[in-house]
C-alpha cells in the first residue's frame, strides 16, 4: 500500500508561491491607493488653480484693467489639504493680453499642477 498525501517539499512550495501571490496582490492594492490619493491632490489643486484665474479675470472685468506683471502669491485650502499658489503674470506681443502661468504646491513645496491660461482687456 502506498503512502498518500503531500511531502514536506510540495507543501512548501505550495506556501511559497501563496506567499508570492499575496505579496503582489498587496503591492498591486497599495498602487492604486497612492494612485487615487495622487488624483485627489491634482483635482484639489487644479480647483485651486482655476479658482484663482477665475477671481483675476472678475477682478479685471471689474475695473477693465489687466493684473500687473510679476507674481502673485495666494494660499488655497480644497478638501482639507493646503496649498500654496503663485501666479506669474506676463507680457505678450500684444498689449491687451497678459499670460498667466498658476503653479500649485502641496505643504512639502512639491508642484502639484501647473495652469497656464491669457487673459485679455476686453
Amino acid at each position: 500500500m502506498k503512502p498518500s498525501g503531500f511531502t514536506l517539499l510540495e507543501v512548501l512550495v505550495a506556501l511559497a508561491v501563496v506567499a508570492i501571490t499575496l505579496g503582489a496582490g498587496l503591492r498591486a492594492s497599495a498602487a492604486l491607493t497612492q494612485n487615487a490619493q495622487r488624483m485627489v491632490d491634482v483635482s484639489a489643486a487644479q480647483w485651486c488653480a482655476e479658482n484663482e484665474l477665475a477671481e483675476l479675470r472678475l477682478q479685471s472685468r471689474a475695473g477693465s484693467a489687466l493684473p500687473g506683471l510679476g507674481e502673485i502669491e495666494f494660499p488655497c485650502k480644497q478638501l482639507g489639504m493646503s496649498y500654496a499658489g503663485k501666479v506669474l503674470v506676463g507680457s505678450t506681443p500684444n498689449p491687451n493680453f497678459r499670460r498667466l502661468d498658476v503653479v500649485v504646491r502641496d505643504e512639502q513645496g512639491q508642484i502639484v499642477t501647473q495652469l497656464t491660461s491669457v487673459m485679455g482687456r476686453y
